[in-house]
């Protein structure tokens, strides 16, 4: 956990090592859809429409950034279900290239480990992460605090944080709580399952069922009300991992190779999916390709999930597996102007 003190109105930056408990908010905010859990939360920062508004406009702010060209959207932005999609790898500041294509945000707040290798234990840490990384917003804590104490941000945080105690660290807490806000539950899938039948076409209701049987297993891994079973698997992307997953954080030989899966809401948005090939060049760009990868049953290695085997399935299978996919998209999320830019 990052903590901030406040020492003669700056601020300081510690790093700790524990993760917040989680707890369910006793308030009807944010508003959930009702098929899904409650979103948690951590019981050192409840949720409030004043601290999530402060989130709102601190994760579109550029200035948080050492030269003030990064903000969190820009990584994640909302047109393209808050992925930086059509990209390989994510960008920061003065052009500085990451390792990894930026995941979605989208849900995130019922996410137990963030990021691709599960290195940070919430969305206040993730943040703080990005926020801190060389290679991402390179922030100037310094120049960040005075930004954040200034007249133009003044009222937000006396609202957000009423004893007016500007840290860093209570930013991050403004930023998890509205990302917390960012719920997808209302894609055409979602209807279907509210009792909408004519929501989906049969293709698409065969895609489905496909999806979720024992020939495709999907849904082994992308079950639940979010589509992810939230853990960390292999999926015989390459003979040798140079980017060594899950094994960077654990050290431990069996998760070399393995990476959060995905939550595979607004997944139609959200290319490129993975690369394949050891030499890591060959991405797969459409669904299409996705599909293509699991029924070849992907390559041999050590680490790979048992599950992921060449599946035969017919040309009509794997274009409803698609269309099923398509119906993943929620148009309310990526057009909701409370997610937008202020």
């Amino acid at each position: 956990m990052l903590k901030g003190y406040i020492i003669a109105g700056l601020i300081l930056i510690s790093i700790l090592g524990c993760t917040n408990p989680m707890e369910e908010p006793k308030a009807p905010f944010p508003e959930i859809p009702a098929h899904l859990p409650p979103m948690p939360f951590p019981v050192d920062n409840p949720i409030t429409p004043e601290k999530v508004e402060l989130g709102r406009h601190l994760f579109y702010e550029k200035r948080l950034s050492v030269n003030g060209t990064i903000a969190c959207a820009s990584c994640h932005a909302q047109e393209n279900a808050f992925t930086d999609s059509p990209k390989q790898v994510s960008s920061g500041v003065n052009g500085s290239q990451g390792q990894r294509n930026a995941p979605t945000v989208v849900n995130a707040g019922y996410r137990k480990e963030m990021f691709w290798d599960g290195r940070a234990g919430s969305l206040e840490d993730q943040a703080m992460a990005a926020f801190l990384n060389s290679t991402e917003m390179a922030a100037d804590t310094f120049e960040v605090h005075k930004l954040l104490a200034s007249a133009e941000y003044r009222v937000m945080w006396k609202r957000a944080f009423p004893d007016m105690i500007v840290t860093m660290h209570r930013a991050m807490q403004a930023i998890g709580s509205f990302e917390r806000t960012i719920v997808s539950g209302n894609s055409r899938y979602d209807q279907y399952l509210s009792g909408q039948f004519n929501a989906l076409s049969e293709q698409e209701r065969n895609g489905m069922q496909l999806f979720f049987s024992n020939k495709a297993m999907c849904g082994a891994c992308h079950g639940g009300p979010d589509l992810t079973d939230d853990l960390f698997h292999s999926v015989g992307l390459f003979h040798h991992y140079f980017d060594r997953g899950r094994y960077e954080v654990t050290r431990n030989p069996g998760d070399e190779g393995r990476f959060k899966t995905p939550t595979l809401r607004n997944v139609a948005l959200t290319a490129p999916y993975m690369a394949t090939g050891d030499n890591e060049k060959q991405l797969l760009l459409d669904l299409e390709s996705v599909v293509e990868h699991y029924d070849e049953g992907g390559t041999p290695f050590s680490n790979k999930d048992k599950r992921v085997k060449k599946l035969n399935l017919t040309k009509e299978e794997k274009a409803s597996l698609v269309a099923f996919m398509k119906t993943l998209t929620d148009s309310s999320l990526i057009l909701n102007p409370k997610f937008g830019p202020p």
